[in-house]
């Protein structure tokens, strides 16, 4: 079971709130689900601010603008500014501004949080082709409808350049996933037979942007999606944490590519109040705490021996993980997960991850 070190996550001896000096925190799913608080989540950033970590709020929802954002979450406890948030609309008004004269016309598909972050560029939004627009541009709206996307198809029929703020399949929600902008593009997609470029995350423009804003030397990434936050983190050679109070499943991370695998894990961001167990990798075995993965035929036992350990009870997962990256790498995915102990039994079950006994 060699292991390379893009199978590993990190260890921290020191709680992530004092080794990182800013979170450039995820909102949907991460911070709060709709319009409500992910509970302890208020409490524990406050926490994090006691311990030194300045607090960033990097968003690839275009439905709001920064405003909005820094007005919903000073509501659920967590004090912020505009200036302490950067969304989608950002990047995308920033690539067209680079590549448009000023004043250019731009068909907006989406909200008031994209026609601001135009009109802040020197651009103009537009709502119809005939107004000729230079390029589409469409992110996030709950209310976008036939209509826009049909003004939408004829503007880019016609020549015009299309950006979508993020591809994004989903958003979280108390309900479950729901479409996302990525659903709304790929129907637009379908329909022109054109490719959009997008500007969101997992593009590191985002993340480099909140870095320089935010001035911060050790950023930390915090996400709930793989493939957008972790992914994004990576590209901008920034460290991550992933949490699972969002989109991606202790499931979905035993599977991750390289490119999707965090630096570090945890239930919610609490988890950057807290140490984090190394990771002490060998040819037969993956440890993490008092928890130790082996392979078993073409299977992985785990086990998490006298304490679950880790502050939150995850270590077992975390040596799975790396083992099961280990694996998969090698050409060899796992078969099965076997508990090894009832303790690992309990907590692989609780996180969605089907297994049998010893």
């Amino acid at each position: 079971m060699a292991i390379g070190d893009d199978q590993v996550m990190r260890g921290s001896p020191r709680s992530l709130a004092t080794e990182y000096d800013v979170a450039l925190l995820d909102l949907d799913g991460v911070v709060y689900l709709g319009e409500e608080a992910i509970p302890g989540v208020p409490a524990g950033l406050a926490s994090a601010r006691e311990q030194g970590m300045r607090l960033a709020f990097v968003t690839n929802n275009a439905s709001r603008t920064p405003d909005q954002v820094a007005a919903l979450l000073v509501r659920l406890n967590v004090p912020a500014r505009p200036s302490d948030v950067i969304t989608s609309s950002h990047a995308a008004a920033h690539y067209l501004a680079d590549r448009l004269p000023a004043g250019a016309p731009v068909l907006v598909l989406g909200t008031t949080g994209l026609i601001n972050a135009l009109q802040e560029r020197g651009l103009t939004p537009v709502f119809s082709a005939d107004d000729s627009p230079a390029a589409v541009v469409q992110g996030y709206s709950p209310d976008l409808d036939w209509h826009a996307l049909a003004e939408g198809m004829v503007a880019i029929r016609r020549g015009a350049q299309w950006i979508a703020t993020n591809l994004d399949p989903t958003v979280p929600s108390p309900r479950g996933p729901l479409p996302g902008n990525g659903a709304l593009v790929a129907a637009l997609r379908h329909a022109s037979g054109v490719t959009p470029v997008s500007t969101g995350k997992p593009d590191p423009t985002m993340h480099a942007e909140s870095v320089q804003r935010s001035g911060a030397r050790h950023p930390l990434v915090i996400g709930d999606r793989l493939d957008t936050d972790i992914e994004g983190a990576r590209r901008a050679d920034c460290a991550s944490l992933l949490v699972l109070t969002g989109v991606a499943s202790a499931a979905d991370l035993l599977m991750a590519p390289p490119i999707h695998r965090p630096d570090y894990l945890g239930r919610d961001v609490t988890a950057v109040l807290v140490p984090h167990a190394s990771v002490d990798r060998s040819e037969d075995q993956v440890q993490c705490g008092s928890a130790v993965v082996r392979q078993h035929r073409d299977g992985l036992l785990v086990s998490a021996g006298a304490a679950a350990g880790g502050g939150d009870g995850l270590d077992p997962l975390r040596a799975l993980v790396v083992a099961a990256w280990a694996l998969s790498d090698s050409a060899r995915p796992v078969s099965e997960v076997i508990a090894g102990d009832q303790a690992a039994r309990g907590l692989l079950t609780e996180l969605g991850i089907d297994v049998r006994a010893d």
